[in-house]
């Protein structure tokens, strides 16, 4: 049975064309993942089928009775409640009809005999429902589930204070406790820590229900999924099987479009070259209008061009002082303090990754080292002659700049053509050199910044989860750059296997927190 059927859909902003009358079926407990290269669309899809946005054309039609729970990051937490209180919303339907059948109970001494019975054959199926949907095992659900993403120590906080990756452990706990027909995810491990996609990836080869997946996390998707749904230029293709399979099918699909390409191609030279020596000829004009007629029916075989691929190289400052930073009984945190006192010391070129959970102060680390946070206690030794480049986790402005001004802003010295060359170089297009940067993908706004931090003559990169959004391509490509990079990084980041081969050593932050003390 299908549960969304799309068809013929179309829809693009302004010029940019992202879907010409693509067709998409989500069947029952199909585990779906959107994959693409950075802008082919994929967000939209989702915001589409979520009715945020309309399409320009094309029929979409969900099936009755069902429902979809979609991770919405605007959502307000507002202050005075609890982590726990907001997990308990997600059952929300099951405490209006306890509370229904309290209510009943209480004035059951008002009634009739007749009203009485009614009203107890009432509660026996409105409790018949609390016991099938495990009304009473509520609080281990969400006991399990906040151990699962982390966030089980936060259940008595109060939800405004959280950082942005807790909020989103959050908002992703809400949604599996509510475990709707249909699950539709857009990237939900970015902020989660190793230990934490393990339990969300055996959630997910788990659930019974449907999802719809977008993650550049190729691991990831290729434990979950059964169904791949591919979009690449404006149109969308179905795969059956893991992100292996569609791998292997879709080198298939485009060494046999290859192989029909070129038959075609030499059938239709074979073909145009009969016409142009025999069309003029009487004797042989009869056949020559007999092919330009088939040669007019060939329904033409395109190869479209490749998307972009980026090329980061990053421009190499003088080296720095043999000592980056030295810290003294450094405490940070905001008006709490989120480590004990920390003695610390990096030195020229080392490369280091900073791991544990969301929460315990990798951000506010970087911060306090680059003089954005003042620490709570301790101080800071920086050396000499320090070029930094920084990449802030996200970065959440509505930005109207066009992507050429934005970036031309920071480099007034250069040409407008060397700009447009610097951003092509990293796998931006003409469109969205053009467009403002508000309508870009995540994946594209990680480009423009990176465009930035590359032409910025640094030895010292401070990244702070630069892989969030970025295709499988960008994200190689960076990962080769940093390789070759030969200052001094400072990492944070959740993919092993992207900073493994990377870093020279490796700080877990979980072993400074004030809660490791405990």
């Amino acid at each position: 049975m299908s549960i969304l059927t799309i068809e013929n859909m179309s829809h693009s902003f302004g010029d940019r064309i992202l879907f010409n009358n693509v067709s998409f079926r989500l069947l029952k407990g199909e585990h779906i993942a959107l994959v693409g290269a950075n802008g082919e669309g994929k967000s939209t899809f989702m915001k589409i089928i979520t009715n945020q946005i309309l399409p320009d054309s094309g029929n979409i039609e969900w099936s009755n009775k069902v429902s979809a729970g979609y991770m919405d990051q605007h959502v307000d937490l507002k202050k005075g409640h609890t982590v726990e209180t907001i997990l308990e919303e997600a059952f929300s339907n099951l405490f209006d009809i306890e509370k229904e059948i309290n209510d009943l109970y209480n004035i059951l001494g008002t009634m009739n005999e007749e009203e009485v019975n009614k009203t107890l054959n009432k509660i026996a199926n409105m409790q018949d429902t609390l016991d099938k949907n495990d009304f009473y095992s509520i609080n281990s659900k969400i006991q399990s589930t906040a151990a699962g993403l982390g966030i089980r120590e936060f259940l008595d906080t109060d939800a405004s204070a959280l950082s942005g990756g807790q909020r989103t452990k959050v908002l992703l706990a809400k949604l599996l406790l509510e475990s709707p027909d249909i699950l539709l995810l857009d990237e939900p491990t970015n902020h989660l820590d190793e230990e934490h996609i393990e339990w969300l990836k055996t959630y997910l080869m788990n659930y019974e229900n449907s999802f719809i997946l977008i993650s550049h996390d190729n691991d990831f998707v290729n434990s979950v999924t059964n169904i791949i749904y591919h979009l690449e230029h404006k149109t969308l293709s179905r795969y059956v099987g893991n992100y292996d399979r569609f791998l292997k099918l879709y080198a298939i699909k485009k060494e046999q479009l290859s192989i029909e390409y070129r038959q075609q191609q030499n059938e239709i030279s074979k073909l145009e070259d009969f016409i142009r020596k025999n069309k003029a000829r009487a004797s042989t004009s009869k056949q020559a209008k007999s092919r330009e007629k088939k040669l007019d029916k060939i329904e033409r075989i395109e190869i479209k061009s490749e998307n972009i691929k980026p090329h980061f190289d990053f421009k190499k400052a003088r080296s720095s002082d043999s000592i980056i930073f030295q810290s003294k009984n450094l405490v940070i945190g905001y008006n709490e303090p989120l480590s004990k006192s920390l003695n610390l010391k990096m030195q020229r070129e080392q490369k280091i990754a900073i791991l544990g959970a969301n929460g315990l102060g990798k951000s506010t680390l970087l911060k306090s080292l680059l003089g954005l946070l003042k620490p709570i206690d301790g101080e800071i030794k920086l050396g000499d002659y320090q070029e930094i480049g920084y990449f802030e986790q996200e970065i959440i402005e509505d930005n109207t700049n066009t992507v050429l001004d934005d970036v031309w802003s920071k480099f007034p010295n250069s040409s407008k053509s060397e700009v447009r060359s610097q951003l092509a170089k990293c796998g931006l297009t003409r469109q969205h050199i053009e467009s403002p940067i508000n309508i870009l993908s995540g994946g594209e706004q990680a480009k423009v910044r990176l465009c930035k931090l590359i032409n910025k003559p640094s030895n010292i990169l401070v990244l702070d989860e630069p892989t969030n959004h970025l295709d499988v391509h960008a994200k190689n490509e960076l990962k080769r750059a940093l390789k070759l990079y030969d200052g001094s990084i400072l990492l944070v980041c959740h993919e092993p296997e992207f900073y493994k081969d990377i870093v020279t050593d490796v700080w877990n932050c979980e072993d400074w927190t004030i809660e490791s003390l405990g």
